[in-house]
């Protein structure tokens, strides 16, 4: 499903009130793909990010955008006192060994955690998180929408499958029957100038090998229970179904496709390509469901 939404948040560090623009765009993906693009003061928390985000969606190929404007909330920053300090007991250690050179602040940049995290820095995640939740909410509200809609969509081409199942379970009993005239009268009216009669029993047993192999009872028995299952996962709690509905879709066009292999009636023949287009149809769909 596709999505988008924005969130925004700011936090105060200093003098400075730092807003953070956070927006997730969500397209369709088998898999959940989230990829987060942060500015470079922020480039820590992209794991965090990435992570959080990942807690909200369910599937789809999401992408987080994160601009951040009016302050520098996420850059580290000197430790004052610390690099005093350190520039202290470097001259100390000059006017020890080397009287009179000077110290450049140069030397300074290979102290150990000389610059360390901002006093607003734990807060910019949590604010970032509270942006990125508010873009999620948004594209959840999309995604239920798009949802309904295409919950509509699959519900009507689902009552048409079941609408031509009934159609075969009406057809098939007569395929023997049909079959059995139309062998006699074939062989009638090859036999016709001849005083040779039609063998009844190998009639009876060329019907009964038609019968056996164009018995399709067992494929809508299954594939009418395909459909009670879509119906039950469409309807019943929880989420992210997107995958089961898939794969029954898929053992749908299985039995269609078997029905179509066995039976070479007009009739029957031109349900099957109808139930072919509706179940493929429904699978185009459900490539949009979570």
């Amino acid at each position: 499903m596709t999505g988008y939404g924005s969130g925004q948040a700011t936090v105060t560090v200093g003098d400075a009130r730092p807003r953070f623009d956070v927006e997730v765009r969500a397209v369709n993906h088998r898999f959940l793909d989230v990829r987060v693009r942060l500015p470079d003061c922020l480039q820590e928390h992209a794991t965090g990010i990435e992570s959080h985000v990942r807690k909200r969606l369910r599937r789809g190929r999401a992408e987080v955008h994160v601009r951040v404007t009016g302050g520098d909330a996420g850059l580290p920053r000197l430790d004052v006192s610390r690099a005093r300090a350190a520039f202290h007991q470097l001259e100390a250690l000059r006017d020890e060994i080397a009287p009179g050179d000077v110290v450049p602040l140069a030397l300074l940049a290979s102290v150990h955690e000389l610059f360390v995290s901002g006093p607003g820095e734990r807060v910019a995640f949590d604010v970032l998180a509270a942006a990125a939740d508010a873009a999620c909410d948004e594209v959840d509200r999309m995604r239920t929408v798009e949802g309904t809609a295409l919950a509509e969509d699959l519900a009507r081409h689902l009552e048409s499958v079941r609408a031509k199942l009934a159609q075969l379970r009406l057809l098939s009993p007569g395929l023997v029957a049909t079959y059995r005239a139309r062998m006699r009268d074939r062989l009638e009216r090859i036999l016709a100038d001849t005083s040779v009669a039609v063998d009844e029993g190998r009639l009876e047993h060329e019907v009964a090998i038609f019968a056996d192999r164009s018995d399709i009872a067992e494929e809508i028995a299954r594939l009418t229970s395909h459909c009670d299952q879509f119906g039950e996962l469409m309807q019943g709690p929880g989420r992210a179904h997107g995958r089961k509905l898939d794969f029954l879709l898929q053992e749908m066009g299985r039995e269609v496709n078997t029905m179509g292999s066995k039976v070479s009636d007009v009739s029957v023949t031109r349900v099957v390509v109808e139930l072919k287009a509706d179940i493929e149809r429904m699978r185009e769909q459900v490539q949009n469901v979570l």
